[in-house]
């Protein structure tokens, strides 16, 4: 065939006028110039073609993802790979196959169809990856650690043809090779192994999604996930400081994470204040009446008041004495005031815990803790939220004839010696 062509362009050139010794000089340049020519037209019609006919074909669709899975840029990269195909195909019709230079056009050739097929690979890839990342149900998921590692082992398969290519060596005996030297390997791909096993352990069980909230004590990591790649974990802080983590450090490691928060009822308020254990005391019929006058406490007061006195004359309690029996405090019913005053607020979760309760008794006094669950869990809200209700309940304590435990100060001092 390669003969049957060369000698019909000899005696073409020579028809247009060359001599024997010219025609056999060009007539193999001119079958390269035709072949190569041919080449690229074919490169330019189907870039001329094929992306108009994709094009019009995604278009009539509603779906998202074969815009990004067939856009210009990936179909471009597929059709560059035309042009060195059918140099590779039709070159040995101008050159005999045991020529040096139809050796170095075949290497060549061989070369920018792999060097081209992963492009398009890489860039595939990455198409595939924006399709998933921006489904709703892939969205925050650590799946740019997966591209990069598919990245890599394209470029690696890669570079191993374009060596085999380049020195006449088999593939299998270079991936030979490389099994002995699987140690150095090792050495040298280290954190990428590591990081792309984590990057699988973190995916699989769910433990790390873009976008959460953690905290990291040992790493000075306190903030949201910006990204999960191959080799790190991008953490914003709440200073705007960016705090870099190795991925297998959140496998081995302990490290909090805020979005079984974010995904629950509500962000968990757990604050308390000392009471001064000196102010504690039972409730006189004085204190009860006033009591009675606030709105949260008059059905309360009425009945645990009739609880008690029905459980002290079912008993034959003596009424002269107040320990005899049972009888309501100033901190219980501060207790009380306080439940009724959190399961008011509309800012608060009525629908889980609400809770007032009492801490081990310390020198400074006995904690009184509120914990209750906020419907916000934005922190500039949920913030406010803390400091209104402890706001309220500072204020409202000298009500109750209680006293708030603070260590003396200086003002004290000079007070007591005035």
């Amino acid at each position: 065939m390669e003969n049957v062509i060369t000698q019909w362009m000899n005696n073409l050139l020579r028809l247009l006028g060359l001599t024997p010794e010219e025609a056999n000089r060009f007539d193999q340049w001119v079958i390269i110039g035709m072949i190569i020519g041919i080449a690229f037209l074919a490169d330019y019609a189907c870039r001329l073609i094929l992306l108009k006919v994709v094009k019009k074909i995604v278009t009539k669709t509603k779906a998202t993802w074969d815009d990004i899975l067939f856009d210009e840029k990936v179909m471009t990269k597929l059709c560059h790979i035309v042009a060195p195909v059918i140099i590779y195909f039709l070159f040995p019709i101008a050159f005999p196959k045991n020529s040096e230079l139809y050796t170095l056009i075949l290497k060549a050739s061989e070369t920018y169809i792999i060097a081209v097929t992963m492009g398009f690979v890489v860039t595939f890839c990455t198409a595939v990856y924006f399709v998933y990342n921006e489904n709703e149900k892939y969205h925050d998921r650590p799946l740019k650690g997966l591209l990069q590692t598919a990245q890599v082992i394209v470029f690696f398969v890669g570079g191993i043809l374009l060596v085999s290519v380049l020195f006449d060596k088999s593939p299998a005996s270079l991936f030979a090779g490389l099994g002995a030297s699987a140690a150095i390997l090792l050495f040298v791909f280290k954190d990428s192994i590591m990081g792309f096993v984590s990057g699988i352990q973190l995916s699989a069980n769910n433990m790390l999604r873009p976008g959460d909230w953690i905290t990291m004590p040992k790493y000075n990591a306190d903030g949201i996930v910006l990204e999960v790649t191959l080799n790190t974990v991008k953490v914003r802080n709440w200073d705007n400081t960016i705090t870099t983590l190795p991925p297998y450090a959140l496998v081995s490691d302990s490290f909090q994470n805020w979005r079984g928060m974010h995904e629950s009822g509500g962000r968990r308020v757990k604050r308390s204040i000392n009471i001064d254990m000196n102010s504690v005391k039972f409730c006189t019929p004085e204190m009860l009446d006033k009591f009675r006058k606030i709105a949260l406490l008059k059905d309360y007061i009425d009945d645990t008041e009739n609880k008690l006195m029905a459980y002290n004359k079912e008993c034959g309690v003596d009424d002269s004495v107040l320990v005899n029996g049972r009888r309501q405090t100033n901190l219980g019913v501060f207790r009380a005031y306080l439940e009724h005053y959190l399961r008011n607020l509309s800012s608060v979760n009525q629908e889980m815990t609400i809770m007032v309760r009492h801490l081990q008794p310390t020198e400074k006094g006995i904690p009184l803790e509120l914990y209750f669950f906020s419907i916000s869990k934005v922190s500039v809200e949920y913030e406010e939220l803390q400091a209104d209700v402890m706001d309220h309940v500072l204020a409202v304590i000298p009500e109750f004839g209680l006293a708030v435990y603070q260590s003396p100060t200086g003002a004290d001092f000079r007070s007591m010696k005035n």
